[in-house]
């Protein structure tokens, strides 16, 4: 299916996770909540994000980095006046309360750090449908982490969560997208990926 269009991935992908029974999801999740260490390693600001709907993980998720980094952040996502998406904007962390945001999201109430703050992170934990052993991501189509991702430099570990079956070897790529280092998966942990080819 590599050559199909990112349309048709993200619509067999998400069917394929509605079809995941609840017992495998929260194996999963308990998967990658042990996995976590591995994932952040001694890194003390980590960028996350609420699973929401059939993603890999639950918030528990959140309480695990809680414990094992200084600071998480978590995106707070806005539309510019014409509707465009933003860059995200970032806030800390609190176990109670996150609040409702846009698009069903949960989100830290403010006050919120830029969209530059992603750039002090050691670690960025990023949702995708897919991710291939190359680095390219498959998001949902809203561009919020392309455009944030790019803000970050080379060094900043870029971690796209996923379930094992949707670490592929191919995805369709485009040039604006800004490939991740890393993919965390129930089965396999933290997988290295190979990276894109400079042009």
């Amino acid at each position: 299916m590599s050559s199909a269009p990112k349309s048709q991935w993200r619509s067999e992908l998400l069917a394929a996770r509605r079809a995941v029974p609840d017992p495998v999801r929260q194996k999963e999740s308990q998967q990658l909540c042990g996995h976590l260490a591995q994932a952040v390693g001694d890194a003390d600001t980590v960028c996350a994000y609420v699973p929401m709907g059939t993603e890999p993980g639950t918030p528990a998720m959140l309480d695990v980095l809680d414990g094992l980094c200084g600071t998480v952040l978590l995106p707070v996502a806005r539309t510019g006046p014409g509707g465009e998406h933003l860059p995200l904007l970032w806030g800390r962390y609190v176990p109670d309360p996150l609040v409702p945001g846009p698009f069903g999201t949960r989100e830290p109430a403010g006050p919120w750090l830029s969209a530059s703050a992603v750039a002090t992170a050691d670690v960025v934990l990023v949702p995708a449908l897919a991710v291939d052993r190359r680095g390219v991501r498959l998001g949902r189509g809203g561009g919020f982490y392309d455009r944030s991702l790019a803000l970050c430099g080379p060094d900043i570990r870029l971690v796209a969560v996923v379930r094992d079956s949707e670490l592929v070897d191919e995805l369709p790529g485009e040039p604006h997208d800004v490939p991740v280092t890393h993919a965390l998966t129930p089965g396999g942990g933290l997988v290295r990926l190979l990276g894109m080819p400079k042009p």
